[in-house]
């Protein structure tokens, strides 16, 4: 089924990083590890293969066949572990093309998702999908179009390396910047570059700054940022709407509601992702140019 060619949407299909945690303690914000949908300009994009993959799976058996872009970040586990549970995957009729970049042992993003689904892992192996995968290696630096869609990307602060990616089309941009962690002194160009001028800046802040810098148990190392890094982030970059994203398990919903608080008085253009969030960047209807004066955010609750 084809997307609506003008149109600029971002689902959320899993927030939670490190490890899935399904309970009654992370009910509204959820529990399934990172994976989020941009629809854009008539072409779908899929961010990252973590629990919600499988989620978004579901949903898209009845809109098949399918025709859409895979870009990874990483793939550290709790960004990987849906892939092999993505049913669209194993049907003939779906086309998927995957993007990662190579990892610093030299791996490539087919070499890595084709491991993950080896003997002694897993029972079914990647060759057993049947829709088309067609598999390209992501330069650092070097931008993708797709029609009037233009994907950049940048590396990130993280253990073993990650990238973060900006999506632009007709004016408009989201910035995707997930397992990064901040710099002591500075902050980091690299994210600065993805995040300027953003309609969406969707931001890691899996701890808050008490816990990154606790002098019992620091998260100094660990690869992630805090919320406080991320409105520093925003305002210098000058960014519409901050996403909070990439939740601690440890972090519960009461947890999270105080820290959605927190940050709307210091940014109050933000929110916390959840999963079945949908945010709609909205086009001009008067004729208007588009540009940052007349883009509009809007946010629209939906069930997952």
């Amino acid at each position: 089924m084809s997307v609506k060619q003008h149109q600029f949407t971002i689902q959320f299909w899993g927030v939670r990083g490190s490890i899935a945690c399904p309970g009654t303690e992370t009910v509204r914000y959820g529990g399934n590890t990172p994976c989020l949908e941009m629809r854009v300009g008539g072409h779908r994009f899929i961010f990252d293969g973590g629990t919600g993959l499988r989620v978004l799976g579901q949903s898209l058996l009845s809109q098949m066949p399918i025709d859409a872009h895979m870009l990874f970040t990483h793939t550290h586990w709790d960004h990987i572990q849906g892939f092999p549970f993505f049913v669209p995957a194993f049907v003939k009729s779906n086309r998927f093309l995957i993007y990662g970049p190579v990892a610093p042992n030299g791996a490539t993003i087919q070499q890595r998702l084709n491991d993950q689904m080896l003997n002694p892992n897993f029972p079914v192996p990647l060759q057993i999908m049947g829709a088309e995968l067609k598999f390209f290696d992501l330069e650092i630096g070097k931008s993708i179009e797709i029609d009037d869609v233009l994907i950049e990307n940048a590396l990130l602060n993280h253990p073993g390396e990650a990238v973060g990616y900006r999506v632009n089309w007709q004016g408009y941009s989201a910035a995707y910047v997930s397992d990064t962690e901040h710099f002591p002194d500075r902050l980091d160009e690299n994210v600065l570059f993805l995040a300027r001028q953003a309609d969406v800046l969707i931001y890691d802040a899996t701890y808050t700054d008490e816990e990154y810098y606790s002098e019992k148990s620091s998260k100094i190392g660990w690869g992630h940022s805090t919320w406080q890094e991320a409105v520093k982030i925003a305002k210098a970059a000058q960014v519409k709407k901050l996403v909070i994203f990439h939740h601690d398990p440890m972090h519960n919903d009461e947890f999270l509601d105080k820290v959605g608080e927190q940050v709307a008085e210091k940014f109050p253009n933000s929110l916390m992702a959840r999963e079945g969030l949908s945010i709609q960047l909205i086009p001009p209807c008067n004729g208007q140019e588009q540009n940052s004066e007349v883009n509009t955010v809007k946010e629209v609750k939906i069930s997952a």
